[in-house]
Parts: C-alpha cells; structure tokens; sequence
C-alpha cells in the first residue's frame, strides 16, 4: 500500500496534479459578482463537509478566456433557472479551459447538478464537451486544486469518493474523454 502512494504522489506530481497529502495551490475563485450572477431564488444550505465530489461537462464550447467564460457562466445559469426552473445556476463550481475557477453555488449552498447526491456533493463543471478529447492540463489542474482546497478548507472529507455525473444520474456526462481521465484521480469511486 506504502509503495502504491508514493507511484501515485510521483506520479501526479509529474502530472504537476496534487496529491492528497499535499498543500493545495492558491485557486483564485471568480466570484458570482465578477462574471455577473443574478441573485439565486432561493437557496438551501449544503451541510460541509460533504462525502462525495461530482465531475460534468457543458456539452457546450469550450471557453479560454475569463470574458469568454463568464459568457458562458451567465448562459448556463439563465438556462438552469429559465428552462429548468432552478433556483440558480446548478454547479457548486465551474472550471474554464484556460483554468480560472467560477463560483456557482459555491461551498455552502447545495446544488442541482446530480438529485440523488445533490445534498451530500459538491458539483463541478469543466466548461467544454469531453466525449472524444480531453480538457486542457490548466483545467485538469485547476479542478484538482479546487478539490485539495475544499479539503483543507473543511468543505470536502479528505476521504470522499469522486465520481462522474454518469454515476449516479442516467446520462454520459461527464464525456467518456474526462471520465477516462478522472479515473485516474485519488479518491475515485468506481
């Protein structure tokens, strides 16, 4: 088991990806103010920390730049509230391809990315469609550091179980590209 951690942080830190053990890197987080959120209709407090991390994709084009991004961020969560009658954006997060991290619901509020797991899981979006390529290694990377930050900040048990949506939800989210990838990852679940 010893020797299995240490291939795994040698790799990952190859990868430039963090591993469990180590400190997270500083993720800037754009905040809903700065990519222009409208106020959420209401909301329901996510109780921290949670046992479970969920990874999507847009099944949209990709976005490299924070403008281009938060295009986008704008789009999704006038769709989820609009067309879905949510009462926000459905992601806790949402990861652009240059590598920013967007607040959705953030760490505290649950979301509406996965029902079975919504009130135990915080969602994470990669902006892109990932079924037959993989997203950037900025996205890849920044995704990981979100997810060490939730663990040190106490938002995400140090042993949660990362999963795709396609795990818990009928559907091929998150693209079999990233989920081939997130397979990878310390902590997934099969």
């Amino acid at each position: 088991m010893f020797k299995l951690a240490i291939v795994l942080a040698l790799a990952c830190f190859a990868h430039g990806l963090p591993t469990q053990e180590s400190e997270p890197r500083n993720v800037a987080i754009i905040t809903r103010a700065q990519w222009g959120a409208r106020a959420p209709n209401s909301r329901t407090t996510l109780a921290t920390p949670v046992p479970e991390v969920i990874i999507h994709h847009t099944v949209t084009g990709a976005c490299t730049t924070q403008d281009s991004c938060a295009s986008q961020m704008r789009s999704m969560q006038n769709q989820h509230m609009n067309s879905n009658g949510w009462a926000d954006i459905g992601y806790n997060f949402c990861v652009g391809g240059n590598g920013q991290v967007f607040e959705g619901r953030g760490w505290t509020t649950q979301g509406a990315h996965a029902p079975a797991v919504n009130n135990r899981s915080i969602g994470i979006c990669l902006i892109g469609t990932f079924t037959s390529v993989n997203p950037p290694a900025a996205q890849l990377s920044a995704t990981q550091n979100l997810i060490s930050m939730g663990m040190s900040n106490g938002r995400i048990q140090r042993a949660h179980w990362l999963r795709g949506h396609r795990q818990v939800t009928a559907t091929a989210c998150p693209g079999d590209a990233l989920f081939n990838t997130i397979r990878s990852w310390p902590n997934f679940r099969a």
